[in-house]
């Protein structure tokens, strides 16, 4: 029984963590966006092709025999170009807090260091 304790302990360690929870959110909402741009792609390509599509005698960009192909692809596109403008823009971002918030460890020491000695001289020690 208790290795069946230490299975479920461990897996609610597992499933706890930020980064696990983190990272099913990513991925339901990655699907979802995925659909949504699917379903754009879709209607742009078969606006924008409807004339060269009937001049093909092609109903449907999904009934061309490349079709799917093609609608994939742009769907690959546009999804890793919206992920890197947001990985870009986070990355911008994170390096703005690094120049803020790195402080001058070598000017905070000197600056103890010379409190220190005054301190000390007010003491005369």
């Amino acid at each position: 029984m208790s290795r069946t304790r230490t299975f479920l302990a461990d897996f609610k360690a597992f499933i706890n963590r930020g980064s696990v929870v983190d990272l099913a959110v990513a991925v339901i909402i990655g699907g979802a966006f995925g659909k949504v741009v699917d379903a754009v792609v879709t209607l742009i390509m078969g606006s924008v092709l409807q004339p060269a599509l009937k001049a093909a005698n092609v109903d449907a960009i999904a009934n061309w025999p490349a079709g799917a192909v093609l609608v994939a692809v742009i769907n690959f596109l546009v999804i890793s170009f919206v992920v890197f403008l947001i990985v870009r823009a986070i990355a911008t971002l994170h390096r703005k807090e690094d120049a803020v918030a790195a402080p001058d460890v070598q000017a905070q020491l000197a600056s103890a260091i010379t409190r220190l000695a005054d301190a000390l001289d007010r003491r005369q020690l």
